[in-house]
């Protein structure tokens, strides 16, 4: 099933929305949203709608959906999350309202600045500058009112306009092309950098101008950041290979190498050498609830084998809901079990877990080819 933005707005509102559909609707729902074949419809429905009580009963007095730092990029995620399921600012009753009120957090004035940069205030940096930027791309349109629609566009093109100019800032050679920690630095990681690629493809269908340039300096800086080496011949010396955290090392990892596929989908590689040599790494190197970085490497690894298909969708549709079902705690949330995830909160886990789960359902436009 692939929707325009405007088929995903009359989809969403005709009611066939995950969080309110009965039996009959059930029913009306497309074939490729049946998930019978991995578990039960009941069983998988309930983790996607715990885990969205949780941020509903997380949420702030101000519209935060936040339990920790970064309250402003965690909105963000919490807004996709809820609407990775169908809800929408204009959904009936409380849900509705908890959109609208968490996107009107994200919009106030003071979280912007005049560059255009919504990194500083929460200290998420150029993250949370990338996720806030695809949280309203993804949204626009979706606005409880014309003026919300109106000032997400606002922000939005200026939040494109400083990814381009990010960019641009004079670099070494291998890093040409990527983006880091903040708008001015001079180097480059593969981590940040995919925010930002979905961030201008996201910008693009919705008819903001991203330059075609910026696209292929970013493929130029995916191709450095692939552990293959290149031989003579310019061609990529191992047949099946991963994604590194930063150009020049050979070193890669689960996150980086679903980060890696990822980011060469949304440029529009979908043949390229990498994204053959990337999925076979993953089939190879399935994830495990222990890995390092587990909730952010799950939430590319889904979405990236999920646009892949054949094979390598059926193993990630398996293995995915497997691995987030179970591991999901008493009141609906999910938390990481290493140092670094288990310190960011359980709102950066549980918004995480609930994109990983939903991609199979399509609501969001960034999750189609």
């Amino acid at each position: 099933m692939s929707l325009d933005r405007r088929q995903w707005i009359a989809f969403a509102a005709s009611g066939i929305l995950l969080g309110g559909r009965d039996s009959k609707s059930q029913e009306r729902l497309p074939a490729d949203l049946n998930v019978r074949n991995l578990y039960v419809p009941d069983e998988f429905d309930q983790a996607l709608q715990r885990g969205v009580e949780f941020l509903l009963e997380t949420q702030r007095a101000d519209g935060a959906i936040a339990d920790k730092s970064n309250s402003i990029a965690m909105t963000a995620l919490s807004v996709m999350a809820m609407a990775s399921i169908g809800m929408t600012p204009s959904t009936t009753g409380k849900r509705g309202r908890a959109m609208e009120r968490a996107i009107e957090y994200v919009l106030d004035h003071d979280f912007q600045d005049a560059r255009g940069y919504f990194g500083d205030r929460d200290g998420s940096r150029m993250y949370g500058h990338g996720i806030v930027t695809l949280m309203l791309t993804e949204m626009l349109g979706m606005g409880s009112t014309l003026d919300q629609n109106r000032r997400m566009h606002e922000s939005l093109v200026n939040a494109i306009k400083l990814i381009l100019a990010a960019q641009e800032v004079s670099k070494p050679e291998k890093m040409q092309g990527g983006w880091r920690y903040s708008p001015s630095s001079r180097d480059s990681d593969l981590s940040v950098s995919v925010w930002q690629l979905m961030a201008l493809r996201s910008a693009k269908n919705d008819g903001v101008q991203v330059p075609g340039e910026a696209i292929d300096r970013a493929i130029e800086f995916l191709k450095n950041s692939y552990a293959s080496p290149i031989d003579r011949s310019g061609e990529f010396r191992d047949a099946i290979s991963g994604f590194c955290y930063t150009p020049g090392t050979r070193h890669a990892t689960f996150t980086m190498t679903s980060a890696g596929l990822l980011a060469l989908q949304v440029c529009g590689q979908y043949d390229s050498p990498m994204v053959s040599g990337a999925t076979q790494w993953l089939l190879a190197h399935p994830p495990r609830i222990s890995e390092r970085f587990f909730y952010y490497g799950i939430y590319y690894y889904a979405q990236a084998m999920h646009q892949v298909g054949g094979e390598a969708a059926a193993v990630a549709d398996k293995l995915v809901p497997e691995l987030l079902i179970e591991s999901q705690r008493n009141d609906g949330s999910w938390i990481g079990r290493g140092g670094e995830e288990k310190n960011v909160g359980t709102v950066y886990a549980t918004t995480l877990a609930i994109l990983s789960l939903s991609v199979r359902y399509h609501y969001l436009p960034i999750y189609q080819k």
